[in-house]
């Protein structure tokens, strides 16, 4: 668990004039195992998560309850998490898979 990731939460904002901004509130900064989709066998038996290329195992953190409506950051690249599982000793961990958010704006 060495990568640093960081835990944020979008929000949508629109103002008097009716222009939507949007902000990032980042909830936790965490040390995460972070290992890239390959063909192992664990890879397969995740099947049914065949978009997600990323998996995140991070501790639980007390007080937050990280949700698919949250993203996570590393190294300044954003991921969309697509699911979260409580793994291991009854919550002490938290697994989420997750996929590359690609950028659009050039």
């Amino acid at each position: 668990m060495a990568t640093p990731v960081s835990i944020i939460q979008t929000s949508t904002t629109k103002d008097a004039a009716g222009f939507v901004s949007t902000t990032d509130t980042v909830l936790a900064c965490v040390r995460a195992y972070m290992e890239m989709r390959h063909g192992n066998e664990v890879w397969k038996n995740r099947a049914a998560f065949s978009e997600a290329t990323f998996l995140f195992r991070f501790r639980a953190i007390p007080g937050l309850t990280v949700t698919t409506s949250h993203a996570i950051s590393c190294s300044n690249v954003r991921y969309r998490i697509l699911s979260v599982e409580d793994v291991r000793h009854k919550g002490m961990y938290l697994e989420c898979l997750a996929d590359k958010v690609e950028s659009t704006v050039r």
